[in-house]
């Protein structure tokens, strides 16, 4: 009994003062992507206005090997989700689809999909661990690694071999995803080795206008025309 009244003040006592009881730990922040260590330390893609970052580009992806895994981080301006897909070619259907959800109650998920023609289907196995995401100032942004090699699986690709990248992003409702914003997304120009890290940019349609060839061809025109005058 007298170590039950002990016992019994001592609850009193820390519950009244707040000590010792432990307070659960802190929750560790998001750590910003680094586009810095772009083409150095982890391969990266970025889509939008030249020299944007992870926090400025209409969609960013990076990768690196960690051991048996590789770590991707992607941000994309949007509310809804951002995701990148691994392709045996540059057309939608038939691949393996990583996307980070942010759902009605602010969390941000990642969850894993299959391209089944224009249709993405959810796949139960996710491949994904260690995740983390945050919805900020906008953005959807999301860390997370899946292992380099799986058992062979038709939704799951190895990703020692190289692959198309496939980027897209766009709005969700509930927590569900919904069609990409725009309708032809980014695709990677060759096969992606997870063993070659580089800085690729590709910019946005609103930065294109003067890059392509026809747009090049006819300012070289108007040039020429101008310079040599009517007849």
């Amino acid at each position: 009994c007298f170590l039950f009244l002990v016992f019994y003040l001592v609850m009193i006592y820390c519950d009244y003062t707040g000590y010792p009881f432990p307070t659960a730990p802190p929750v560790d922040p998001f750590a910003k992507i680094r586009a810095d260590d772009c083409g150095k330390t982890k391969g990266c893609f970025r889509y939008g206005k030249p020299g944007c970052n992870a926090e400025t580009c209409d969609y960013f992806l990076s990768y690196r090997r960690i051991g048996a895994d590789v770590e991707f981080e992607l941000s994309a301006d949007t509310d809804g989700w951002v995701a990148v897909g691994f392709s045996s070619d540059k057309k939608m259907g038939g691949d393996d689809v990583m996307a980070c959800v942010h759902d009605d109650n602010g969390r941000v998920r990642i969850q894993h999909f299959y391209n089944v023609g224009q249709w993405a289907k959810e796949i139960q196995r996710n491949p994904a661990r260690d995740e983390e995401g945050v919805f900020e100032n906008n953005r959807v942004t999301c860390r997370f690694k899946r292992p380099v090699y799986v058992p062979r699986e038709e939704t799951i690709v190895d990703l020692h071999l190289s692959w198309y990248y496939l980027f897209a992003w766009g709005p969700a409702i509930q927590g569900s995803i919904t069609r990409h914003d725009i309708d032809s997304p980014p695709v990677s120009e060759r096969v992606v080795s997870i063993y070659k890290y580089e800085d690729i940019f590709m910019p946005s349609a609103a930065y294109q206008t003067f890059s392509s060839p026809f747009c090049l061809l006819l300012i070289v025109a108007l040039t020429f025309y101008l310079l040599m005058g009517t007849p």
